[in-house]
Protein backbone atom coordinates (compact mmCIF):
# COMPACT_ATOMS: atom_id res chain seq x y z
CA UNK A 1 0.00 0.00 0.00
CA UNK A 2 1.40 3.37 -1.02
CA UNK A 3 1.21 6.54 1.07
CA UNK A 4 -0.47 8.53 -1.72
CA UNK A 5 -3.16 5.81 -1.93
CA UNK A 6 -3.82 6.23 1.79
CA UNK A 7 -4.00 10.02 1.48
CA UNK A 8 -6.13 9.90 -1.69
CA UNK A 9 -8.77 7.97 0.24
CA UNK A 10 -9.35 11.10 2.35
CA UNK A 11 -9.15 13.51 -0.60
CA UNK A 12 -5.69 14.71 0.44
CA UNK A 13 -3.74 15.74 -2.66
CA UNK A 14 -0.26 15.94 -1.12
CA UNK A 15 1.49 14.83 2.03
CA UNK A 16 0.93 17.65 4.56
CA UNK A 17 3.98 16.68 6.59
CA UNK A 18 6.65 16.21 3.93
CA UNK A 19 8.30 19.61 4.43
CA UNK A 20 10.26 20.58 7.54
CA UNK A 21 11.66 24.07 6.77
CA UNK A 22 9.07 26.85 6.92
CA UNK A 23 10.95 29.06 4.44
CA UNK A 24 10.48 26.47 1.67
CA UNK A 25 7.20 24.98 2.90
CA UNK A 26 4.58 25.80 0.27
CA UNK A 27 1.73 24.36 2.36
CA UNK A 28 2.58 26.65 5.24
CA UNK A 29 3.18 29.75 3.11
CA UNK A 30 0.05 29.38 0.98
CA UNK A 31 -2.42 27.98 3.49
CA UNK A 32 -1.24 28.10 7.11
CA UNK A 33 0.57 31.43 7.38
CA UNK A 34 -2.44 33.04 9.05
CA UNK A 35 -3.69 29.87 10.73
CA UNK A 36 -2.48 28.51 14.03
CA UNK A 37 -0.24 30.80 16.09
CA UNK A 38 1.95 29.97 19.04
CA UNK A 39 0.42 30.72 22.44
CA UNK A 40 2.99 33.52 22.95
CA UNK A 41 2.08 35.23 19.67
CA UNK A 42 0.64 38.42 21.15
CA UNK A 43 3.74 38.99 23.27
CA UNK A 44 6.07 38.26 20.35
CA UNK A 45 4.26 40.27 17.67
CA UNK A 46 3.19 43.24 19.79
CA UNK A 47 1.65 46.28 18.08
CA UNK A 48 3.37 47.99 15.10
CA UNK A 49 1.98 51.33 16.28
CA UNK A 50 3.91 50.93 19.55
CA UNK A 51 6.98 48.94 18.44
CA UNK A 52 8.55 46.72 21.07
CA UNK A 53 11.40 44.23 21.14
CA UNK A 54 10.89 40.51 21.73
CA UNK A 55 13.53 37.89 22.51
CA UNK A 56 12.53 34.28 21.81
CA UNK A 57 14.59 31.15 22.44
CA UNK A 58 13.47 27.93 20.75
CA UNK A 59 14.95 24.58 19.85
CA UNK A 60 15.46 23.47 16.26
CA UNK A 61 12.12 22.88 14.59
CA UNK A 62 10.10 24.79 17.19
CA UNK A 63 8.86 27.26 14.57
CA UNK A 64 11.16 30.28 14.77
CA UNK A 65 11.30 30.73 10.99
CA UNK A 66 7.54 30.17 10.80
CA UNK A 67 7.14 32.92 13.39
CA UNK A 68 9.29 35.26 11.30
CA UNK A 69 7.16 34.60 8.22
CA UNK A 70 3.97 35.07 10.24
CA UNK A 71 5.21 38.36 11.67
CA UNK A 72 6.15 39.55 8.17
CA UNK A 73 2.73 38.49 6.88
CA UNK A 74 0.87 40.31 9.63
CA UNK A 75 2.99 43.42 9.03
CA UNK A 76 2.04 43.33 5.35
CA UNK A 77 -1.64 43.21 6.34
CA UNK A 78 -1.11 46.06 8.79
CA UNK A 79 0.68 48.18 6.19
CA UNK A 80 -2.11 47.68 3.68
CA UNK A 81 -4.76 48.86 6.15
CA UNK A 82 -2.67 51.63 7.75
CA UNK A 83 -0.89 53.37 4.83
CA UNK A 84 0.27 56.29 7.00
CA UNK A 85 1.44 54.19 9.97
CA UNK A 86 3.35 51.48 8.19
CA UNK A 87 6.24 49.42 9.50
CA UNK A 88 9.43 49.17 7.45
CA UNK A 89 10.44 45.51 7.64
CA UNK A 90 14.08 44.36 7.66
CA UNK A 91 14.86 40.64 7.39
CA UNK A 92 18.17 40.22 9.19
CA UNK A 93 18.51 36.48 8.61
CA UNK A 94 21.31 36.00 6.07
CA UNK A 95 24.56 36.70 7.88
CA UNK A 96 26.96 35.05 5.44
CA UNK A 97 27.67 38.10 3.20
CA UNK A 98 28.36 40.27 6.24
CA UNK A 99 30.49 37.69 8.03
CA UNK A 100 32.53 36.94 4.90
CA UNK A 101 33.47 40.60 4.48
CA UNK A 102 34.06 40.97 8.21
CA UNK A 103 36.45 38.04 8.36
CA UNK A 104 38.43 39.35 5.37
CA UNK A 105 39.24 42.48 7.41
CA UNK A 106 40.85 40.49 10.21
CA UNK A 107 44.48 39.47 10.31
CA UNK A 108 46.55 36.68 11.75
CA UNK A 109 44.99 34.45 14.37
CA UNK A 110 41.91 36.62 14.58
CA UNK A 111 40.80 35.23 11.20
CA UNK A 112 40.44 31.71 12.60
CA UNK A 113 36.83 30.55 12.77
CA UNK A 114 36.88 30.13 16.56
CA UNK A 115 38.39 33.59 17.08
CA UNK A 116 36.83 35.79 14.38
CA UNK A 117 33.44 36.40 15.97
CA UNK A 118 35.04 37.45 19.25
CA UNK A 119 35.88 40.70 17.42
CA UNK A 120 32.28 41.32 16.29
CA UNK A 121 30.84 44.48 17.87
CA UNK A 122 27.48 46.20 18.23
CA UNK A 123 28.32 48.72 15.50
CA UNK A 124 28.89 45.83 13.09
CA UNK A 125 25.25 44.83 13.67
CA UNK A 126 24.24 48.46 13.21
CA UNK A 127 26.17 48.66 9.93
CA UNK A 128 24.49 45.45 8.71
CA UNK A 129 21.01 46.72 9.58
CA UNK A 130 21.72 50.11 7.98
CA UNK A 131 22.96 48.26 4.88
CA UNK A 132 19.79 46.18 4.57
CA UNK A 133 17.51 49.17 5.16
CA UNK A 134 19.40 51.60 2.92
CA UNK A 135 19.73 49.12 0.06
CA UNK A 136 16.01 48.41 0.13
CA UNK A 137 15.06 52.09 0.37
CA UNK A 138 17.44 53.04 -2.44
CA UNK A 139 16.01 50.29 -4.66
CA UNK A 140 12.47 51.51 -3.96
CA UNK A 141 13.37 55.07 -4.93
CA UNK A 142 15.24 53.97 -8.05
CA UNK A 143 12.17 51.92 -9.06
CA UNK A 144 9.92 54.95 -8.84
CA UNK A 145 8.59 54.05 -5.39
CA UNK A 146 7.69 50.42 -6.15
CA UNK A 147 8.87 47.42 -4.13
CA UNK A 148 8.48 44.31 -6.28
CA UNK A 149 9.07 41.88 -3.40
CA UNK A 150 6.56 43.44 -1.02
CA UNK A 151 4.03 45.95 -2.42
CA UNK A 152 3.11 47.02 1.12
CA UNK A 153 6.58 48.60 1.35
CA UNK A 154 6.10 50.70 -1.79
CA UNK A 155 6.22 54.48 -1.55
CA UNK A 156 4.03 57.11 -3.17
CA UNK A 157 6.28 58.94 -5.71
CA UNK A 158 4.69 62.22 -4.61
CA UNK A 159 6.12 61.71 -1.12
CA UNK A 160 9.57 61.19 -2.60
CA UNK A 161 9.21 64.47 -4.49
CA UNK A 162 8.14 66.22 -1.26
CA UNK A 163 11.28 65.26 0.66
CA UNK A 164 13.24 68.19 2.07
CA UNK A 165 16.69 69.01 0.64
CA UNK A 166 18.46 67.82 3.78
CA UNK A 167 16.53 64.51 3.65
CA UNK A 168 17.59 63.98 0.03
CA UNK A 169 21.17 64.61 1.12
CA UNK A 170 20.74 62.12 3.99
CA UNK A 171 19.53 59.40 1.61
CA UNK A 172 22.49 60.00 -0.69
CA UNK A 173 24.86 60.03 2.29
CA UNK A 174 23.47 56.73 3.58
CA UNK A 175 23.61 55.23 0.08
CA UNK A 176 27.25 56.25 -0.29
CA UNK A 177 28.25 53.99 2.61
CA UNK A 178 25.51 51.37 2.80
CA UNK A 179 23.87 50.75 -0.59
CA UNK A 180 25.01 47.21 -1.41
CA UNK A 181 22.85 46.34 -4.42
CA UNK A 182 25.09 44.29 -6.72
CA UNK A 183 23.21 44.82 -9.98
CA UNK A 184 25.43 47.72 -11.08
CA UNK A 185 28.54 49.57 -9.98
CA UNK A 186 28.37 51.66 -6.82
CA UNK A 187 28.95 54.98 -8.60
CA UNK A 188 26.34 54.28 -11.25
CA UNK A 189 23.78 53.19 -8.63
CA UNK A 190 24.43 56.34 -6.62
CA UNK A 191 24.04 58.58 -9.69
CA UNK A 192 20.76 56.87 -10.59
CA UNK A 193 19.52 57.52 -7.07
CA UNK A 194 20.68 61.14 -7.23
CA UNK A 195 18.76 61.70 -10.46
CA UNK A 196 15.62 60.12 -9.01
CA UNK A 197 15.92 62.48 -6.04
CA UNK A 198 16.49 65.41 -8.43
CA UNK A 199 19.68 66.51 -6.72
CA UNK A 200 22.27 68.46 -8.71
CA UNK A 201 25.98 68.25 -8.01
CA UNK A 202 27.42 71.09 -10.11
CA UNK A 203 28.62 72.91 -6.96
CA UNK A 204 30.97 70.01 -6.21
CA UNK A 205 33.00 70.87 -9.31
CA UNK A 206 33.93 74.43 -8.33
CA UNK A 207 37.43 73.47 -7.08
CA UNK A 208 38.22 71.69 -10.34
CA UNK A 209 36.63 74.52 -12.31
CA UNK A 210 38.75 77.07 -10.46
CA UNK A 211 41.96 75.18 -11.14
CA UNK A 212 41.12 74.62 -14.80
CA UNK A 213 40.05 78.26 -15.34
CA UNK A 214 43.19 79.73 -13.76
CA UNK A 215 45.42 77.27 -15.61
CA UNK A 216 43.87 78.07 -19.00
CA UNK A 217 43.91 81.80 -18.25
CA UNK A 218 47.60 81.71 -17.35
CA UNK A 219 48.47 79.67 -20.44
CA UNK A 220 46.43 81.95 -22.70
CA UNK A 221 47.90 85.11 -21.18
CA UNK A 222 51.48 83.88 -21.40
CA UNK A 223 51.15 82.86 -25.06
CA UNK A 224 49.58 86.22 -25.95
CA UNK A 225 52.02 88.61 -24.29
CA UNK A 226 55.28 86.72 -24.07
CA UNK A 227 57.83 86.21 -26.81
CA UNK A 228 59.13 83.15 -24.96
CA UNK A 229 55.89 81.55 -23.75
CA UNK A 230 57.33 78.18 -22.76
CA UNK A 231 60.00 79.81 -20.64
CA UNK A 232 57.45 82.08 -18.98
CA UNK A 233 54.94 79.21 -18.50
CA UNK A 234 57.41 77.20 -16.46
CA UNK A 235 58.71 80.13 -14.49
CA UNK A 236 58.26 80.26 -10.73
CA UNK A 237 55.41 82.75 -10.55
CA UNK A 238 53.17 81.02 -13.12
CA UNK A 239 53.65 77.61 -11.57
CA UNK A 240 52.96 79.07 -8.12
CA UNK A 241 49.65 80.57 -9.31
CA UNK A 242 48.60 77.37 -11.06
CA UNK A 243 49.42 75.22 -8.00
CA UNK A 244 47.60 77.68 -5.72
CA UNK A 245 44.54 77.48 -7.96
CA UNK A 246 44.54 73.68 -7.78
CA UNK A 247 45.12 73.49 -4.02
CA UNK A 248 41.37 73.42 -3.09
CA UNK A 249 40.81 70.53 -5.51
CA UNK A 250 43.88 68.68 -4.24
CA UNK A 251 42.86 69.24 -0.62
CA UNK A 252 39.31 68.04 -1.37
CA UNK A 253 40.69 64.94 -3.12
CA UNK A 254 42.93 64.08 -0.18
CA UNK A 255 40.15 64.70 2.35
CA UNK A 256 37.71 62.48 0.44
CA UNK A 257 40.38 59.83 0.00
CA UNK A 258 41.08 59.83 3.73
CA UNK A 259 37.37 59.70 4.60
CA UNK A 260 36.78 56.86 2.12
CA UNK A 261 39.77 54.93 3.44
CA UNK A 262 38.64 55.23 7.06
CA UNK A 263 35.01 54.39 6.27
CA UNK A 264 35.95 51.39 4.13
CA UNK A 265 38.09 50.04 6.96
CA UNK A 266 35.54 50.71 9.71
CA UNK A 267 32.42 49.40 7.92
CA UNK A 268 33.69 45.87 8.19
CA UNK A 269 30.57 44.06 6.98
CA UNK A 270 30.89 45.15 3.34
CA UNK A 271 33.63 45.26 0.72
CA UNK A 272 33.01 48.84 -0.39
CA UNK A 273 35.68 50.04 -2.81
CA UNK A 274 37.70 52.97 -1.49
CA UNK A 275 37.98 54.39 -5.02
CA UNK A 276 34.22 54.21 -5.64
CA UNK A 277 33.47 55.71 -2.26
CA UNK A 278 35.93 58.57 -2.84
CA UNK A 279 34.34 59.30 -6.24
CA UNK A 280 30.89 59.38 -4.65
CA UNK A 281 32.01 61.64 -1.80
CA UNK A 282 33.55 63.98 -4.37
CA UNK A 283 30.06 64.59 -5.81
CA UNK A 284 28.85 66.18 -2.57
CA UNK A 285 29.20 69.89 -2.04
CA UNK A 286 31.57 70.02 0.94
CA UNK A 287 29.18 72.27 2.86
CA UNK A 288 26.51 69.55 2.59
CA UNK A 289 28.43 66.91 4.53
CA UNK A 290 30.58 69.07 6.75
CA UNK A 291 29.82 68.08 10.34
CA UNK A 292 27.61 65.15 9.29
CA UNK A 293 28.03 61.79 11.09
CA UNK A 294 30.16 59.40 9.08
CA UNK A 295 30.98 55.75 9.93
CA UNK A 296 34.71 56.39 10.08
CA UNK A 297 35.37 55.34 13.68
CA UNK A 298 35.05 52.15 15.71
CA UNK A 299 32.09 53.33 17.74
CA UNK A 300 28.32 53.36 17.67
CA UNK A 301 27.67 57.10 18.11
CA UNK A 302 27.86 57.92 14.40
CA UNK A 303 25.68 54.92 13.55
CA UNK A 304 22.98 56.08 15.96
CA UNK A 305 22.94 59.45 14.22
CA UNK A 306 22.72 57.81 10.79
CA UNK A 307 19.89 55.62 12.12
CA UNK A 308 18.05 58.78 13.19
CA UNK A 309 18.47 60.17 9.68
CA UNK A 310 17.08 56.98 8.16
CA UNK A 311 14.08 57.09 10.50
CA UNK A 312 13.41 60.73 9.65
CA UNK A 313 13.30 59.93 5.95
CA UNK A 314 11.13 56.84 6.44
CA UNK A 315 8.68 58.81 8.60
CA UNK A 316 8.04 61.31 5.81
CA UNK A 317 7.63 58.40 3.37
CA UNK A 318 4.83 56.92 5.49
CA UNK A 319 6.72 54.51 7.80
CA UNK A 320 6.21 55.17 11.49
CA UNK A 321 8.34 52.27 12.71
CA UNK A 322 11.05 49.81 11.74
CA UNK A 323 10.81 46.10 12.53
CA UNK A 324 14.02 44.05 12.40
CA UNK A 325 13.46 40.29 12.18
CA UNK A 326 16.54 38.37 13.36
CA UNK A 327 16.59 34.65 12.55
CA UNK A 328 18.81 31.75 11.43
CA UNK A 329 21.80 32.79 13.55
CA UNK A 330 22.95 29.17 13.73
CA UNK A 331 23.21 28.73 9.96
CA UNK A 332 26.15 30.94 8.78
CA UNK A 333 29.15 28.83 7.80
CA UNK A 334 31.37 30.83 10.15
CA UNK A 335 29.05 29.90 13.03
CA UNK A 336 28.45 26.32 11.88
CA UNK A 337 25.97 25.61 14.67
CA UNK A 338 28.46 26.31 17.48
CA UNK A 339 26.68 27.76 20.56
CA UNK A 340 29.82 29.69 21.54
CA UNK A 341 30.08 31.34 18.12
CA UNK A 342 26.35 32.11 18.14
CA UNK A 343 26.87 33.80 21.48
CA UNK A 344 29.78 35.87 20.15
CA UNK A 345 27.63 36.94 17.20
CA UNK A 346 24.43 37.80 19.05
CA UNK A 347 25.56 38.97 22.49
CA UNK A 348 26.62 42.47 21.28
CA UNK A 349 22.97 43.03 20.26
CA UNK A 350 21.89 42.76 23.89
CA UNK A 351 22.29 46.45 24.54
CA UNK A 352 19.24 48.13 26.06
CA UNK A 353 20.01 51.47 24.41
CA UNK A 354 19.89 49.82 21.00
CA UNK A 355 17.04 47.37 21.63
CA UNK A 356 14.92 50.19 23.07
CA UNK A 357 15.81 52.68 20.34
CA UNK A 358 12.63 54.73 19.73
CA UNK A 359 10.63 53.62 16.72
CA UNK A 360 12.44 50.30 16.21
CA UNK A 361 11.26 46.83 17.21
CA UNK A 362 13.67 43.89 17.20
CA UNK A 363 12.27 40.37 16.98
CA UNK A 364 15.14 38.12 18.01
CA UNK A 365 14.33 34.48 17.19
CA UNK A 366 17.26 32.62 18.70
CA UNK A 367 18.27 28.95 19.16
CA UNK A 368 17.66 27.48 22.60
CA UNK A 369 21.36 26.58 22.76
CA UNK A 370 21.98 30.25 23.58
CA UNK A 371 19.62 30.39 26.54
CA UNK A 372 22.03 28.35 28.67
CA UNK A 373 24.57 31.17 28.49
CA UNK A 374 22.14 33.61 30.10
CA UNK A 375 22.41 31.95 33.49
CA UNK A 376 26.20 32.25 33.39
CA UNK A 377 26.36 35.96 32.63
CA UNK A 378 27.65 38.57 35.04
CA UNK A 379 25.57 41.32 36.59
CA UNK A 380 27.01 43.81 34.10
CA UNK A 381 25.42 41.91 31.19
CA UNK A 382 21.94 42.09 32.72
CA UNK A 383 22.35 45.77 33.54
CA UNK A 384 23.35 46.49 29.94
CA UNK A 385 20.78 44.26 28.24
CA UNK A 386 17.80 44.72 30.61
CA UNK A 387 16.24 41.50 29.37
CA UNK A 388 13.42 42.04 31.86
CA UNK A 389 12.20 44.79 29.50
CA UNK A 390 12.60 42.86 26.23
CA UNK A 391 9.50 40.59 26.24
CA UNK A 392 11.64 37.53 26.89
CA UNK A 393 10.29 34.06 26.03
CA UNK A 394 12.93 31.63 27.38
CA UNK A 395 11.52 28.58 25.61
CA UNK A 396 9.27 28.34 22.54
CA UNK A 397 7.39 25.31 23.80
CA UNK A 398 4.31 23.85 22.11
CA UNK A 399 1.52 22.08 23.94
CA UNK A 400 -0.09 18.93 22.62
CA UNK A 401 -3.23 20.93 21.86
CA UNK A 402 -1.24 23.46 19.85
CA UNK A 403 0.47 20.75 17.81
CA UNK A 404 -2.87 19.02 17.28
CA UNK A 405 -4.23 22.25 15.77
CA UNK A 406 -1.13 22.61 13.59
CA UNK A 407 -1.55 19.05 12.29
CA UNK A 408 -5.24 19.71 11.57
CA UNK A 409 -4.58 22.98 9.74
CA UNK A 410 -2.06 21.37 7.40
CA UNK A 411 -4.20 18.30 6.78
CA UNK A 412 -7.27 20.32 5.88
CA UNK A 413 -5.23 22.65 3.67
CA UNK A 414 -4.14 19.65 1.60
CA UNK A 415 -7.54 17.90 1.55
CA UNK A 416 -8.62 19.77 -1.57
CA UNK A 417 -10.68 16.90 -3.00
CA UNK A 418 -12.58 16.04 0.17
CA UNK A 419 -16.23 17.03 0.48
CA UNK A 420 -15.88 17.30 4.24
CA UNK A 421 -12.30 18.03 5.09
CA UNK A 422 -11.00 15.50 7.65
CA UNK A 423 -9.26 16.13 10.94
CA UNK A 424 -6.11 14.31 11.98
CA UNK A 425 -8.12 12.05 14.32
CA UNK A 426 -10.12 10.72 11.33
CA UNK A 427 -6.97 8.96 10.10
CA UNK A 428 -6.66 6.91 13.29
CA UNK A 429 -8.61 3.96 14.61
CA UNK A 430 -11.82 4.89 16.40
CA UNK A 431 -10.43 3.51 19.67
CA UNK A 432 -7.80 6.27 19.68
CA UNK A 433 -9.37 9.37 21.20
CA UNK A 434 -8.54 12.97 20.44
CA UNK A 435 -7.10 13.37 23.94
CA UNK A 436 -4.81 10.40 23.42
CA UNK A 437 -3.47 11.95 20.22
CA UNK A 438 -2.92 15.23 22.07
CA UNK A 439 -0.94 13.35 24.72
CA UNK A 440 1.23 11.73 22.05
CA UNK A 441 1.80 15.05 20.27
CA UNK A 442 2.72 16.71 23.56
CA UNK A 443 5.78 14.45 23.79
CA UNK A 444 7.01 15.70 20.40
CA UNK A 445 7.50 19.31 21.65
CA UNK A 446 7.97 21.05 18.27
CA UNK A 447 6.20 21.24 14.88
CA UNK A 448 9.18 19.83 13.00
CA UNK A 449 9.27 16.75 15.26
CA UNK A 450 5.52 16.39 14.75
CA UNK A 451 5.87 16.47 10.95
CA UNK A 452 8.73 13.95 10.99
CA UNK A 453 6.76 11.60 13.23
CA UNK A 454 3.56 11.74 11.17
CA UNK A 455 5.51 11.31 7.93
CA UNK A 456 7.19 8.19 9.36
CA UNK A 457 3.89 6.97 10.80
CA UNK A 458 2.19 7.10 7.40
CA UNK A 459 5.02 5.06 5.89
CA UNK A 460 4.95 2.51 8.73
CA UNK A 461 1.19 2.12 8.44
CA UNK A 462 1.19 1.70 4.65
CA UNK A 463 4.08 -0.77 4.72
CA UNK A 464 1.93 -3.17 6.78
CA UNK A 465 -0.82 -3.44 4.17
CA UNK A 466 -1.10 -4.23 0.45
CA UNK A 467 -2.87 -2.28 -2.26
CA UNK A 468 -5.37 -5.13 -2.66
CA UNK A 469 -6.16 -5.18 1.06
CA UNK A 470 -5.80 -1.55 2.18
CA UNK A 471 -6.44 -0.35 5.71
CA UNK A 472 -7.68 3.22 6.01
CA UNK A 473 -7.22 3.63 9.76
CA UNK A 474 -3.90 3.79 11.62
CA UNK A 475 -3.93 1.27 14.45
CA UNK A 476 -2.83 1.87 18.02
CA UNK A 477 0.01 -0.64 17.78
CA UNK A 478 1.48 1.12 14.75
CA UNK A 479 1.16 4.52 16.42
CA UNK A 480 2.92 3.36 19.58
CA UNK A 481 5.72 1.42 17.86
CA UNK A 482 6.48 4.31 15.50
CA UNK A 483 6.46 6.72 18.43
CA UNK A 484 8.91 4.57 20.41
CA UNK A 485 11.38 4.41 17.53
CA UNK A 486 11.03 8.10 16.77
CA UNK A 487 11.53 9.19 20.40
CA UNK A 488 14.64 7.01 20.64
CA UNK A 489 16.08 8.69 17.54
CA UNK A 490 15.09 12.12 18.86
CA UNK A 491 16.75 11.52 22.22
CA UNK A 492 19.92 10.37 20.47
CA UNK A 493 19.92 13.50 18.30
CA UNK A 494 19.37 15.76 21.34
CA UNK A 495 22.25 14.01 23.09
CA UNK A 496 24.55 14.67 20.14
CA UNK A 497 23.61 18.34 20.17
CA UNK A 498 24.25 18.50 23.89
CA UNK A 499 27.71 16.98 23.61
CA UNK A 500 28.51 18.95 20.43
Amino acid sequence: MKVHQFLDHYGITENPYAQEDASSDRVFIEHCLTGTYHSGWDKIYGDPRAPSTSVVFGEQGSGKTALRLQIAGRLREFNETHPDERAFTIHYDNFNPFLDSFRERLHGRRRKADKALQNWKLWDHMDAILTLATTRLADIIRNGGADAKDPSQSVDPAKIDDLKPNQRRDILLLAAFYDQNRDESAVRRWNQLRRKLKVTTWKSYWEIGLGAFVTLAIIGGVFQVSETPWTQLFSGWTLAIIVAAWLPAIWNFLRNFWTATRAASQVRISDQSRTDLRRILARFDRSQISGQPLPTRARGDDRYELLHKLQSVLTDLGFQSIVVLVDRVDEPHLVNGSPERMRDLIWPLFDNKFLKHPGIAFKLLLPSALSGFLNRQEKEFYERSRLDKQNLIPSLNWTGQGLYDVANDRLRACAKLAENRPSISDLFDDSISEQELITVFDRLRAPRHLFKYLYRLFIDHCSKHTEDSPEWKIQRETMQSSLAVFMKDLDAYDQKLGTG
